[in-house]
């Protein structure tokens, strides 16, 4: 029998911040697929399992392509027009396009290369610690850490002036953030265009020491520059800002993790990779099948849209044990936070270096940080944003 979720969650339990939708718990337990009718009335699925969606992600049959996505969960947008993704935003195309701008950026990513950048990554980090120190003892960490530190690492990577940091934030957080009306937030992203064509001119005339400069001498065009330059600036910051700040929670509400993380700073990478699985701020995903595929004993038909929930993959009991519990010992690997075949993060090797300075470093500088306000009173992002997090995150510590 066929198991259907009758209607896509657009909120959290209470009191359970870092959980999954109840709803799509009660969905994984039921069935790792879902029949699930869009408010459009578009036949689709909801995929909550870890096997299938880890499957889907890796096979070609299921597009990412913007055209051909034109079913939306939770708004009914009737029978819009949805036209490519512009040139250069690779997240939304699928072989060879997805490739093309893919391939000249890997190098530029690498384990090694990102390793090197560690030096500076501590020292932004201190720098922010040491401005924390002198403002608090109470702070908002969203603001005074989990923000700037991945904003002026991706910046200084594609070569944007640390001045016009600032703007970028303000811009991102409006068509990330999932709180703002179509008009503004398509205006958000006009002004980044907009700005990233003014960049990329501005690098032809006067190249500097940095990825965007790099990619000059390759054939591709300012307008396919300016497009993956707006997916590395809006990746490389949204997602490390909220993983810093929404991990810093939720350790703060499991002190017995957070004590053996203090305890023994070489659980660091073991206790990203955890956080990482536990939270997956980056929550869902969606593919349309190109044709018909047997999957998990249905039939999906070709033209049907497909939402992976990866936060509930990653909270599959049939792959990870005890998995709603946060455990900075676990060594069971394998995690769908950074997706999975070809659309896998990009720059999953520069997020674990922030992370894994970032994190250890605050929790040293102040071993009696706490939150300012009761947990129940902590902003979080709607369930509509692209990236799961939180708004603000008042703590203090003592002096």
């Amino acid at each position: 029998m066929t198991h259907t979720l009758p209607s896509m969650p657009t909120s959290r339990q209470p009191g359970c911040p870092f959980d999954p939708p109840k709803e799509l718990i009660d969905a994984r337990e039921q069935s790792p697929i879902s029949h699930f009718t869009f408010p459009d009335g578009h036949q689709g699925w909801v995929v909550t399992g870890y096997d299938l969606t880890r499957q889907i992600l890796a096979d070609p049959r299921f597009s990412s392509r913007r055209e051909l996505m034109k079913h939306h969960p939770t708004v009914d947008y009737g029978d819009i027009e949805v036209p490519p993704a512009p040139p250069g935003e690779f997240l939304l195309m699928d072989e060879p396009q997805h490739g093309r701008y893919r391939k000249p950026l890997v190098g530029k990513f690498t384990v090694r290369r990102m390793r090197l950048l560690t030096e500076r990554v501590e020292q932004i980090t201190a720098e922010h610690l040491d401005a924390m120190e002198k403002a608090g003892p109470a702070v908002d960490l969203v603001t005074a850490f989990a923000k700037p530190i991945p904003a002026i690492v991706i910046c200084e990577l594609l070569g944007v002036p640390y001045e016009d940091r600032g703007f970028f934030q303000e811009n991102i957080d409006k068509f990330l953030g999932g709180e703002v009306g179509d008009e503004e937030l398509f205006a958000a992203y006009l002004a980044t265009q907009q700005y990233l064509a003014e960049l990329i001119t501005a690098k032809r005339a006067d190249p500097t020491d940095d990825v965007l400069s790099d990619l000059l001498d390759s054939d591709l065009t300012d307008e396919e520059l300016k497009g993956m330059a707006l997916i590395l600036l809006s990746a490389g910051f949204d997602t490390t800002a909220n993983m810093i700040a929404l991990g810093t929670f939720a350790l703060l509400q499991n002190p017995d993790q957070l004590a053996a993380l203090r305890a023994d700073p070489s659980l660091a990478d073991q206790a990203v990779e955890e956080l990482l699985r536990y939270l997956t701020v980056a929550k869902q995903f969606f593919r349309v099948a190109l044709e018909d595929v047997e999957l998990g004993g249905h039939t999906i038909k070709a033209g049907s849209t497909v939402v992976l929930s990866l936060s509930t993959a990653n909270r599959d009991p049939d792959r990870f044990t005890d998995p709603h519990r946060l455990d900075v010992h676990r060594q069971e690997g394998g995690h769908l936070a950074f997706s999975h075949g070809v659309h896998q993060c990009l720059g999953q090797q520069l997020a674990r270096v922030e992370l894994r300075v970032a994190l250890p470093a605050l929790l040293g500088r102040f071993p009696t940080l706490r939150l300012a306000v009761p947990a129940d009173e902590v902003a979080l992002r709607p369930e509509a944003a692209d990236i799961y997090g939180v708004k603000s995150l008042p703590v203090t510590w003592d002096v």
